[in-house]
């Protein structure tokens, strides 16, 4: 879905990462940029990610008795040798670890 954006907007794309940290708290997005040969844009990647070694979750000072993980853990090296074999097929890869 196209979205306008505010003038001067400043616009943070959320990944599957965050979203599964903050169980579902902040939702990942499908970002695909178009052209536009009125405006300019300027776009900054920036990409932060866990340890290697580590596991990946909901943070648990998220989890209490009233709001359950919404993700099962996983490692993140299977997190991420699973999210770079598929292909941009689809949004997330956050679906498969729904709890």
């Amino acid at each position: 879905m196209p979205v306008k954006p505010l003038k001067d907007a400043f616009i943070v794309n959320i990944g599957d990462i965050l979203e599964i940290l903050t169980n579902g708290i902040y939702k990942s997005i499908e970002h695909r940029a178009t052209v536009n040969s009125e405006n300019a844009r300027l776009s900054i990647a920036t990409f932060l990610g866990p340890k290697m070694d580590g596991d990946l979750g909901p943070a648990p000072s998220l989890i209490t008795a009233d709001t359950q993980p919404r993700f099962t853990r996983v490692s993140v090296t299977d997190f991420l040798k699973n999210f770079l074999s598929k292909e941009l097929k689809s949004k997330t890869n956050v679906e498969q670890y729904y709890i």
